[in-house]
């Protein structure tokens, strides 16, 4: 990343998951992982007055707080992706993924009518692949705002998106 700060931080951190009952489910097998320790320690660069969007899976919930808490935001709310498909599981079978939202100092509120509901209902893709709606939803609430993807997987250039990962 360069000296560039950006008004929204968009990501999906490579979680490292410590149990698999196969070597075939573990995420390893999909893409690198970190360890807590090494997102939270990343560099965020985030204005003083940023919004963070900052996806975690049900069992990350804890450690998605830390991340967010570690690279200086305060926690506001949450929605829920619907996958409208169930996944793997080993209490339940997951089909949904949380999407927390974070603030730094005072970065300016989503407009009343550019506002969707809690919960977000698109039909998984590929393993790891959010909504490709979610560009144009964040676009809606956040027009003028410069937006940094980190852990991006392939994405299409975007007006005001800047894109960082090892898949880009």
């Amino acid at each position: 990343m360069n000296d560039e700060t950006f008004d929204l931080i968009y990501v999906d951190p490579p979680w490292r998951y410590s149990f698999s009952k196969s070597n075939s489910r573990k995420i390893e097998n999909q893409y690198p992982t970190m360890a807590l320790q090494e997102i939270c320690s990343l560099p965020i660069p985030a204005k003083p007055n940023s919004v963070l969007l900052l996806w975690g899976t049900a069992p990350k919930v804890p450690e998605a707080l830390s991340v967010m808490s570690a690279w200086g935001f305060e926690y506001k709310t949450c929605a829920v992706w619907d996958k409208q498909m169930i996944g793997m599981g080993y209490y339940f079978r997951g089909q949904h993924e949380l999407l927390f939202v974070g603030t730094k100092g005072k970065p300016v509120i989503p407009a009343p009518n550019s506002r969707k509901s809690s919960v977000l209902s698109f039909r998984r893709g590929r393993h790891s692949a959010k909504p490709v709606e979610m560009y144009d939803i964040i676009d809606g609430m956040y027009p003028d705002y410069q937006k940094l993807e980190m852990f991006a997987r392939n994405p299409e250039p975007r007006t005001n998106w800047s894109f960082w990962g090892n898949e880009v």
